[in-house]
């Protein structure tokens, strides 16, 4: 554990006021005011009870001016990978002095666990902004009203499709949902992959269980495009049918490299993993009605009663400036900038996949499909 997650660990399981008191000089001072005037009372009388605590006022007003601890850190929750995005907040940290403390997420509640405990907290936050991997469960906290809108130089190099008209939260670097197919077992086209299914046996097709991650994203938007009774008899058919359910999209990644499965869902990050390992595998965008692409984004907002703003904001528009978008395309996942960036400094893996983003449905649209599918899903496979 680096030394930030460990921070981080501490502080959750601390009351609010203790964390504040550990992060913030005059905190401490404070607090260490009280316990010493409450042993002079204890112990003193008369006149030297006030000489006593006359100087301890002396004391504390002195060292209240020190900053040997610095500035409160920004908490930040975020449930995107650590490998790619602790080196992002640690070059904010480099460039402008503001210390950050992260609490990741856990692979296996995905961003929901953090998404939860930010309802959770919202009469008292104890987050300041939050780095999501996901966009609609990040709509699910402004419907919650957790979310403080901000539109500053970083949202508005973003298109339209990709952040909330409100600004509550802004999409940045991007992954798409992509079928990986192995090429020693099929072509990767689009016309070989809808033969096979269409096919009775779909035991050679996989996707993660849909109660999580991209996976609950795809299904969701399914659901608003398809209606529900479509894609619960859709589910329900391809299960009959042999589809292969994984635990994760890291697992169906895994069934087709080694040829358990011949194609199946995953998102880009994971077939690049694939890929650099050598393994025979391609990838084609899943596409929907009207062509459209499914786009992944990560997202970034302020929490609603953060006592850190103008932190906050710094810190929001540094990760959807073109400095990180670009570094995130530079990453083994290969990450989509959204907003205009210099086309020189991406790789050829990754300018084509800006082309497939563009055709990205607006996420903005699924609305309530958003709470009623992922209900559906629960009684699915949590009863």
């Amino acid at each position: 554990m680096t030394n930030v997650e460990a921070r981080m660990s501490n502080e959750a399981q601390m009351p609010k006021d203790e964390a504040f008191a550990r992060d913030s000089n005059f905190g401490r001072l404070a607090l260490s005011f009280v316990r010493h005037s409450d042993f002079v009372i204890r112990h003193c009388t008369g006149q030297r009870i006030w000489c006593a605590i006359g100087t301890l006022l002396t004391v504390l007003v002195a060292l209240s001016g020190c900053r040997s601890g610095g500035p409160e850190p920004l908490v930040v929750y975020c449930a995107h990978d650590s490998v790619y995005s602790e080196e992002v907040l640690r070059r904010f940290e480099r460039e402008t002095g503001i210390p950050v403390s992260v609490r990741f997420d856990t692979e296996a509640t995905k961003s929901l666990g953090l998404v939860n405990l930010l309802i959770a907290e919202k009469d008292q936050p104890r987050c300041h902004v939050f780095w999501n991997n996901l966009v609609l469960s990040t709509m699910d906290l402004a419907d919650q009203d957790v979310l403080l809108p901000y539109k500053g130089p970083g949202w508005e190099r973003i298109p339209a499709g990709s952040k909330d008209p409100e600004g509550r939260w802004t999409g940045f670097a991007a992954r798409l949902r992509v079928y990986i197919v192995n090429t020693d077992r099929m072509d990767p086209t689009e016309e070989a992959i809808q033969e096979r299914l269409d096919a009775d046996d779909l035991s050679r097709f996989t996707i993660a269980k849909p109660l999580f991650g991209t996976t609950l994203t795809h299904y969701r938007l399914l659901w608003h495009l398809w209606g529900g009774e479509r894609l619960k008899q859709w589910h329900r058919e391809t299960r009959e049918r042999g589809l292969v359910e994984a635990a994760s999209n890291g697992q169906t990644k895994n069934l087709v490299a080694e040829g358990v499965c011949d194609f199946g869902w995953t998102d880009t990050d994971d077939f690049y993993v694939a890929l650099d390992d050598g393994k025979p595998v391609a990838q084609v965008p899943v596409r929907v009605e009207g062509g459209a692409t499914i786009l992944i984004p990560n997202s970034v907002a302020i929490i609603k009663g953060t006592r850190r703003l103008e932190h906050a904001q710094r810190l929001v528009d540094f990760l959807l400036s073109e400095q990180t978008e670009v570094a995130l395309s530079r990453s083994k996942a290969r990450q989509i900038p959204l907003g205009p960036v210099d086309e020189a400094q991406l790789s050829d893996e990754v300018r084509p996949l800006r082309e497939w983003a563009a055709d990205g449905y607006d996420l903005n649209r699924v609305g309530d499909a958003r709470r009623e599918c992922l209900e559906w899903l629960k009684s699915e496979y949590l009863q």
